[in-house]
């Protein structure tokens, strides 16, 4: 199929994967048709919609939202997205929703091993497991995080979270979203970020796939402020991507599944969700490749504060706050003189849950494996175990590159509070507090 779209870049494929045409930059008003003159010309809403489609807005924030934080897209369609019959109740799985309150919060710090891919077919909605998270969902404040372990492709079968706007982090096998907008696909090392509201399913090419989800209640993810830095690094905007206009022209029976207020509900339709034939707007799913996040660090001594590896933030309404903001861990040159080069040890007002991808963690010499996590909560003390702090505290002091390694962190101003299924899962590692107990007292008193 023939695609026009608008402000279009084309981007070189990964070798493994089939050609896909993206439109670049963060925030954009994107324009895109996937037939010649489906897309309206100088209005939104005609009264004849081009080749008999239907008008319909995707609104991501209310109307009078500020112009520059606005979100909304216009879509062209061969049937209104209302047309399916009342949506019932289903399972909801091992999926959770804030506020939580299945146990206690726990200040102790946790760690998981990783999650196993299921031997039975599982969708990637079923695979879903929430780890935990807080606020609440029903207020659009504060997040959940969740893993996910699938090993196959959804096919009559859509989704959409009314609830929050989704983070998609894979570890180990590639996601093809496809989406309303288009398609997208995304590699272990690539995000993609999926819209509040936008329906979609999720297609496995290589197969069993595993990874993290950050489900965002609150205000939507953007680019942190640079300040100090200047007009350029971390995340550059062009290096985002987003899709073209693909549409499934189907009749058949499907299943639309929605997440909405912490319940699961489906509806029946004959005809496939993601018929969009034309579309124009900035409210989109995008994807993002790390490898291309500009690293910002010393040149001189002591180790920088971890907000200057943020790649997206989502504000809260407590200014240089964040609701959540994803941070990575990359490939990074350290050379600081007379500096402890590991990340120090600290209590932090903030909740942190990190993920490995791949490679080692530069705190911890083991134990951290790709595809586990660990949740250090509002003050709980963490940082490097005896081992790493007995070699960096010994280590020449001469410019190290560390790499092949991606580490991110889901930080959230609020304490996470856990799932029951977490915290009773054969993956928790309860001798995880036993790295730091080799520390010993060094002071001659």
């Amino acid at each position: 199929m023939a695609h026009e779209v608008t402000v279009k870049e084309r981007v070189a494929p990964q070798a493994t994967a089939p050609a896909l045409e993206y439109q670049t930059g963060f925030g954009n008003h994107f324009a895109s048709q996937a037939r010649p003159g489906a897309l309206p010309v100088g209005r939104n809403s005609p009264q004849r919609p081009p080749l008999g489609l239907y008008s319909e807005q995707i609104s991501g924030t209310s109307f009078t939202t500020p112009r520059h934080e606005n979100r909304r897209t216009w879509t062209y369609r061969t049937r209104p997205s209302v047309v399916h019959r009342p949506y019932a109740r289903i399972d909801n799985g091992l999926v959770r929703t804030a506020p939580f309150a299945e146990v206690e919060a726990t200040p102790s710090q946790l760690r998981w091993s990783p999650f196993p891919i299921p031997e039975e077919p599982t969708e990637f909605i079923e695979g879903l497991i929430t780890i935990g998270g807080n606020g609440e969902a029903s207020q659009q404040a504060g997040m959940a995080a969740h893993v996910y372990a699938a090993n196959r492709s959804m096919t009559d079968r859509y989704f959409y979270d009314a609830d929050g706007e989704l983070l998609l982090v894979p570890q180990q096998g590639r996601l093809r979203l496809v989406t309303e907008l288009g398609v997208i696909e995304a590699a272990p090392g690539e995000i993609v970020l999926v819209p509040r509201g936008l329906r979609f399913k999720v297609e496995l090419p290589d197969g069993p796939s595993r990874g993290y989800v950050c489900e965002n209640y609150g205000q939507i993810f953007r680019l942190p402020e640079l300040g100090p830095l200047g007009a350029n690094g971390l995340a550059n905007p062009r290096d985002f991507m987003a899709p073209v206009a693909a549409f499934e022209d189907e009749d058949k029976s499907c299943l639309l599944i929605a997440k909405f207020q912490g319940n699961l509900w489906a509806a029946e339709m004959q005809h496939s969700p993601l018929n969009v034939v034309a579309w124009h707007g900035n409210l989109v799913p995008y994807k993002y490749d790390l490898a291309r996040f500009m690293v910002i660090g010393t040149i001189s001594f002591d180790h920088p504060d971890p907000s200057i590896f943020t790649v997206l933030t989502a504000p809260s309404d407590l200014p240089g706050t964040a609701n959540v903001d994803f941070a990575i861990f990359p490939p990074r040159w350290l050379v600081g003189e007379d500096t402890f080069r590991p990340p120090w040890f600290h209590r932090n007002v903030m909740c942190e849950f990190m993920g490995l991808l791949y490679g080692a963690y530069d705190a911890k010499a083991e134990g951290f494996l790709p595809g586990g996590a660990s949740l250090h909560n509002c003050m709980s003390a963490h940082g490097p175990d005896a081992e790493t702090w007995e070699r960096a505290t010994n280590a020449e002091l001469k410019p190290h590159k560390i790499d092949n390694t991606m580490a991110f962190m889901f930080e959230t101003r609020l304490a996470m509070r856990l799932t029951r299924y977490a915290l009773a899962s054969s993956e928790l590692q309860h001798d995880y507090f036993e790295g730091w107990q080799g520390l010993r007292k060094h002071f001659p008193g």
